[in-house]
């Protein structure tokens, strides 16, 4: 019985030394050490019974003899400190089972939040903790550099955490810059439901109005008209697409088709302005408006001086100019103008206050579509009226040349449209070239 008791005693103590905080993952040894701590349990509620047993042995020889025999003393002996040994192991063994268990309990909170924390079997760690667990290198820190190596760490890299990471899309897109159109607005404007516009215009007018004396002659007047037509012209364009772009990417068509609207109106624009009324060009407001001719007498030295001598033009036809038209440059140029070489105030405005695009009190409109250096002034509603025959309008075909075997689609913008310069005299045009 003794002998069969001693090796579990002895590996009762051998555990009670095992450490309980080993450098490396925490073991899953709960169960080893439950086993142990129930056969621990047993032999000492056996050494208890046999201490028992003893002592009531002890206490009968007492009575019986007087005195207890060396026997029973060294047996007593024995079995009390094989007591206290195997008590001892149980509270140790109790109080490593619990440490385990406080352990796991440790590691299935750390799985909760995400992670296994800083072990050195896998765990992966964040930045801070890399740091933390570095905190020998950074005592002995005295200067220099300093080098932390962080292994396992999240990162944005593919195979970490970047696949996980989703990019901002803004779905649209950066279009390229448009220019204002504000010509056409300032033409009067009509509609036509015809491919010529017909119009009456007067060409002569002899006025022989003068006082007349009793029973005296009256001098006749004489007038005269012409017709005149505007022949309404096409502006248009095309595209191509693959039915396959067109289907994939839903703003495709919206796109597109914004696109080509705008490059109808910028054309017709450059056409209000500019055309020269050759072939199926419209005949602009500059081709049509007579030159600027300087009064005699009046200064003539800077863009200012001459933009208010193209007004008195205008006056002097009778009419009443609105609008000037220049390039934003040459606008730019006038806002700048200083009142001498000395003096840093501006002519035109104060720069520390917005205003009106206004000179002589006509609106300017500055626009690149009229060339730089050029200019146009006059009441360019009276000037001339604007006819929409066919607004715009935007086509699809599958039908167009090879575009049923390739599956392509053609998109065409056109419009048409005339325009009749009636009062050609209500406006001017010219340069800012000085001698």
């Amino acid at each position: 019985m003794k002998k069969a008791m001693m090796p579990a005693i002895c590996l009762a103590a051998m555990q009670t030394h095992v450490p309980v905080a080993v450098i490396g993952g925490v073991r899953n040894d709960a169960v080893g050490t439950e086993e142990m701590l129930k056969k621990v349990s047993q032999q000492l509620d056996q050494i208890n019974g046999e201490t028992k047993k003893t002592a009531e042995n002890a206490l009968t020889e007492a009575k019986k003899a007087g005195e207890v025999s060396a026997e029973t003393k060294q047996a007593a002996d024995k079995l009390l400190t094989q007591q206290a040994e195997l008590s001892n192991a149980v509270k140790k063994i109790t109080d490593q089972l619990e440490g385990v268990n406080q352990k796991h309990l440790d590691i299935a909170q750390q799985i909760a939040d995400g992670g296994l924390g800083g072990g050195k079997a896998g765990g992966v760690k964040s930045l801070g903790q890399a740091v933390i667990d570095s905190h020998e290198k950074i005592k002995a820190f005295n200067g220099g550099s300093l080098s932390l190596m962080v292994n396992n760490a999240i990162t944005t890299a593919a195979g970490s955490g970047g696949g996980l990471i989703f990019h901002d899309e803004e779905r649209d897109p950066v279009r390229m810059p448009r220019r204002r159109l504000l010509v056409r607005q300032l033409l009067t404007q009509g509609r036509t439901s015809s491919d010529l516009v017909t119009y009456r215009k007067q060409v002569v007018r002899t006025n022989a109005a003068a006082p007349v004396a009793e029973g005296g002659t009256y001098q006749a007047s004489t007038y005269g008209w012409a017709k005149a037509t505007a022949q309404v012209k096409k502006i248009g364009h095309v595209t191509s697409i693959s039915e396959e772009a067109m289907a994939d990417a839903d703003q495709l068509q919206t796109e597109i088709d914004s696109e080509l609207r705008y490059g109808l109106d910028l054309e017709e624009e450059k056409q209000i302005l500019a055309g020269d009324g050759t072939g199926e060009n419209l005949s602009g407001l500059l081709t049509e408006a007579p030159d600027f001719v300087a009064a005699a007498g009046l200064p003539n030295a800077t863009r200012i001086d001459r933009l208010r001598l193209a007004i008195l033009q205008v006056t002097l036809e009778d009419y009443i100019a609105s609008a000037m038209l220049m390039n934003p440059l040459d606008w730019a140029a006038i806002e700048l103008l200083k009142v001498s070489g000395t003096d840093n105030r501006y002519v035109w405005g104060n720069p520390a206050t917005g205003n009106t695009p206004m000179l002589w009190g006509k609106d300017v409109v500055d626009t690149a579509s009229m060339t730089a250096g050029e200019w146009l002034v006059g009441d360019l509603a009276m000037a001339a009226t604007y006819y929409d025959r066919m607004e715009t309008e935007v086509l699809f075909s599958t039908e167009h040349g090879t575009n049923f075997v390739e599956d392509m689609i053609s998109m065409k913008a056109r419009k048409r449209v005339a325009m009749a310069n009636k009062r050609a005299l209500a406006m001017v045009q010219g340069d800012f070239t000085f001698a």
